[in-house]
């Protein structure tokens, strides 16, 4: 295995000098980095991670906090964040953040502090405040992506106007009796702030939306799971109404379409109008979101949100908060932002130039449930497949 003195050797100049020119710090001729580069290209010298860090004062690694690794939406953002990474030579280390108090506090408090890492991204994470507080100690550059918290520099989906374009998606094609298939939190919940909190936010503009239209807006909870939300439509298609979940009106009344908070739910609906002898969409529409690959199998009427461009817009966050921007990408990323009224956290470095809140790709921010302006930097779609049609007549 070469060494970096076989390429000094080979190259005819000092160890210090290779050192310069493969690090790209540093004086050094562009005539002397090329002979270098070549040199070590045919000895196939590749540098030492632990020496590299150590000379540079940099690890070349990105971690990356993620609630659950099996999911399609968070594997396809990271994705997305790793092409990135690659660009500029930086590496990914996951971390895994479960329900588990201790392996969290073990999280926080020692693998996070460990200087293995040199910025992070927290995905859809749900954080306390001692969390929060253990992210400012660090002194890392951190990039929230979708998270559930004002506190922390983040891109976003506007999720109110993603219900609305949702509901108002179903209400133009004839629907008055839709039912929002999803999930919510009120005030209090710990880590989960409702003015932030995706699926709560998703809610909010499909009632915004059933509101305009003199039509009532019907509820039903359900985890983000295929068989929570087959269960779930189950119950209510059979005319149970979801239960007590159902914060709509009561009515007897089966929904002609269900806009159900992800693709994997609305998977779940079409399974259970399967099984009920229902045809989608001439006895029942079906929405969902996200864009996920196997939605045009399904031929699912969707709202694409972008997840490997998402993933790409936080590899690009983190990289210009380390002024190492990736490859045709901005210096500062465009729409990196925190709430109205809230300044960037002393601590989480943040990039310079931090933008004001507005941009949803073309449209600005919207308003929050506490009626503030909340940023949504990030794009999203209305893809009609053929699981929304006019409601059957009467």
């Amino acid at each position: 295995m070469a060494s970096l003195d076989d390429v000094a050797r080979a190259a005819g100049v000092s160890t210090a000098t290779v050192s310069r020119a493969l690090s790209g710090r540093g004086r050094t001729s562009e005539a002397t980095r090329q002979r270098v580069r070549a040199a070590a290209d045919a000895l196939g010298y590749v540098a030492s991670a632990t020496a590299s860090s150590l000379a540079s004062g940099r690890a070349e690694n990105i971690g990356v906090i993620v609630p659950l690794m099996d999911r399609w939406f968070f594997a396809t953002v990271l994705d997305g964040i790793a092409a990135r990474l690659a660009q500029r030579g930086y590496d990914l280390t996951l971390y895994n953040l479960t329900d588990d108090p201790a392996q969290r506090r073990r999280l926080f408090e020692t693998s996070l502090r460990r200087g293995r890492v040199d910025g992070l991204i927290v995905l859809s994470v749900a954080l306390t405040d001692d969390e929060v507080a253990a992210l400012e100690t660090l002194d890392l550059p951190v990039v929230g992506l979708g998270v559930p918290r004002g506190e922390l520099p983040a891109l976003r989906v506007d999720d109110t106007a993603v219900g609305r374009a949702a509901a108002e998606h179903l209400l133009a094609l004839g629907h008055r009796e839709i039912v929002h298939i999803g999930q919510s939190v009120g005030a209090g919940v710990a880590g989960r702030a409702p003015a932030f909190d995706i699926p709560t936010r998703r809610r909010a503009g499909f009632e915004a939306a059933m509101a305009a239209a003199g039509a009532a807006a019907r509820f039903v909870e359900s985890d983000f799971t295929v068989d929570g939300a087959r269960r779930a439509a189950v119950a209510l298609l059979r005319g149970g109404g979801g239960g007590a979940a159902d914060a709509g009106t009561g009515a007897a009344r089966r929904p002609t379409a269900i806009f159900a908070a992800s693709d994997e739910m609305a998977y779940g609906v079409l399974t259970a109008a399967r099984d009920l002898g229902l045809r989608v969409p001439e006895d029942l529409s079906v929405i969902g979101v996200d864009g996920h690959d196997l939605a045009e199998l399904f031929d699912l009427t969707t709202i694409d949100q972008f997840p490997h461009a998402q993933g790409e817009r936080a590899g690009d966050a983190i990289l210009a908060a380390l002024g190492r921007p990736a490859a045709g990408a901005p210096g500062t990323p465009a729409g990196l932002a925190t709430p109205a009224g809230l300044a960037a956290p002393a601590g989480l470095g943040a990039p310079a130039g931090l933008d004001a809140p507005g941009g949803l790709g073309a449209p600005g921010g919207s308003e929050s449930l506490d009626g503030s302006e909340v940023d949504a930097s990030l794009p999203f779609a209305l893809v009609t497949r053929g699981t929304t049609a006019p409601p059957p007549r009467s």
